[in-house]
């Protein structure tokens, strides 16, 4: 079984995802797709991004930034 909703689609275009993550530029995400951040697929032609490293991505930025904020033990 997946975690998907009904409503969302498995594979984002390079414009949704750049909508998705604030708007970005086409070349950032280009950028994350060399750096193995995202995961790119062709269907024909077109080139779609996961869903799924979408959400990841955003998870593992969210837990860096959460971990660089949190408050550090005294000494």
């Amino acid at each position: 079984m997946n975690n998907y909703n009904d409503n969302q689609p498995l594979l984002v275009s390079v414009p949704g995802v750049q909508w998705r993550l604030g708007g970005i530029g086409v070349t950032k995400v280009y950028d994350l797709i060399k750096r193995g951040e995202l995961v790119k697929v062709n269907i024909g032609r077109r080139g779609f991004i996961t869903a799924k490293s979408l959400e990841a991505y955003v998870d593992r930025i969210t837990e860096v930034a959460e971990a660089s904020t949190s408050p550090r033990p005294k000494r």
